[in-house]
């Protein structure tokens, strides 16, 4: 894959809590220029940057983030709220208590009605790798292929630590054929994207790529 063309994978990123409404547009207006697959943005900024840019963005956000261990309830209503106001695509973070405690369960339950609350939309199931064992890896991987969730991501960015080459080789071993890979978290150089694409990642999500990407290119 040639390095423009990474640019479809990403899934331009800006997530802290301080960033400003600046900030989310300047994010935005570089994912219209330069074509990545979309801006991953705080719930909170759905609605104003749909009403901004209509059609021209697809509109990725989190639910549960970033610890995972809210209730069930909330993760459901937070999805369906961020559909209503213009996401395509939603991130949510696995209960990681439950993994922890192998409540593997309730973890498959509470997914499956995130499933079901996001209808056609994308869902992607952040396991937060940094804070697992492989055999609860491997695991999460049978439940996210089980509950047909699209994607399987490996971390929030938030956690001790990122992705790595190693998930993404155990997540191909063990998803079901129909469950893509996004690899997140740390993901800074061109170089890394594109080890991570040529591993077999569908989306990276970055908040850095895309403008290095634009430059090293005259986008």
């Amino acid at each position: 894959m040639e390095e423009k063309e990474i640019l479809k994978l990403i899934d331009h990123t800006q997530l802290q809590a301080d960033a400003k409404w600046e900030d989310i547009v300047s994010l935005c207006d570089e994912a219209v220029k330069y074509g990545t697959a979309t801006v991953c943005i705080p719930p909170t900024y759905l609605k104003r940057v749909h009403d901004k840019y209509g059609d021209n963005l697809v509109l990725c956000t989190v639910i549960g983030f970033p610890l995972g261990y809210s209730c069930t309830a909330s993760k459901v209503v937070e999805a369906k709220e961020a559909i209503k106001d213009g996401a395509s695509e939603i991130d949510t973070v696995v209960n990681i208590s439950d993994v922890k405690n192998g409540r593997f369960d309730e973890v498959k339950k509470e997914l499956q009605a995130i499933r079901e609350a996001c209808g056609d939309k994308l869902l992607k199931v952040i396991i937060e790798t940094c804070y697992l064992t492989e055999e609860e890896k491997i695991e999460l991987c049978k439940i996210v292929t089980e509950v047909k969730a699209d994607y399987i991501k490996t971390s929030t960015g938030f956690g001790s630590a990122g992705a790595t080459l190693a998930d993404i080789e155990l997540f191909k071993k063990h998803i079901g054929p129909d469950v893509k890979i996004k690899a997140a978290g740390g993901i800074r150089t061109i170089e890394d994207a594109h080890e991570y694409a040529h591993a077999g990642c569908s989306r990276i999500g970055s908040s850095k790529v895309a403008p290095l990407i634009a430059a090293k290119y005259n986008l």
